[in-house]
């Protein structure tokens, strides 16, 4: 059995302390540790106990870790999962992700439909960038699926527009196969789909070039 005999507050982080067990550092840990396992100077402390401290410790660390970071930037369950578990044990990590799904903090049917919102509104893509966007931020593949399927057609036909009206401006001087070429080029990177970018080719150049393209 061995004994605590010394804590100590940090000087440059209030919220740490030092123990010593035995006369000898043995490690540092969260101040509220301190009370939620009612530890104090002269303590006789087992192994199991220390260990117990040990992982309380790790948990508050992931925790933190997590919060930080979702205080720069929304994240989804996929990548606050792999970024905790570079430096932490599964059983830690998998405590965590417990804690911020049931306070909200990770919602990622809500994080898609914000992003895809965005994708359609602000920055006018189609449905296969939103598609793109929403895997590369770790979404499940259900989740993206349901969100683009909600993707009105109409608006993302408007969106078409919008961006090949922009850049038909710049491509004014060119000649129009390269001009047809550069905006199906622009349109497909975009995001948008063969039967969208049809239609709005239509728009620009005769309806019989499409398909000779």
């Amino acid at each position: 059995m061995s004994i605590i005999t010394k804590i100590e507050a940090q000087k440059r982080n209030s919220d740490r302390v030092n123990i010593y067990v035995d006369d000898e550092y043995f490690m540092s840990v969260y101040t509220e540790l301190v009370f939620t396992h009612s530890l104090k100077k002269g303590m006789e402390i087992d192994k199991d106990s220390l260990n117990s401290i040990l992982e309380a410790e790790m948990y508050l660390k992931a925790k933190e870790k997590a919060l930080s970071i979702l205080s720069k930037a929304d994240q989804s369950e996929k990548i606050i999962y792999e970024k905790l578990m570079k430096n932490f044990d599964e059983p830690i990590v998998e405590k965590v992700m417990e804690f911020l799904k049931k306070h909200k903090l990770i919602d990622d049917s809500s994080l898609a439909e914000r992003i895809a919102n965005d994708n359609i509104n602000l920055s006018k893509f189609g449905r296969n960038k939103v598609r793109q966007n929403l895997y590369m931020k770790g979404i499940d593949s259900n989740i993206i699926e349901n969100v683009v399927s909600d993707i009105d057609s109409d608006t993302e036909f408007e969106n078409a527009m919008y961006l090949a009206e922009k850049r038909m401006k710049r491509l004014e001087n060119e000649s129009r196969d390269k001009a047809y070429r550069k905006l199906y080029q622009h349109l497909s990177y975009k995001g948008f789909g063969y039967d969208t970018i049809k239609k709005v080719m239509n728009r620009f150049f005769n309806s019989c070039d499409f398909d000779n393209y």
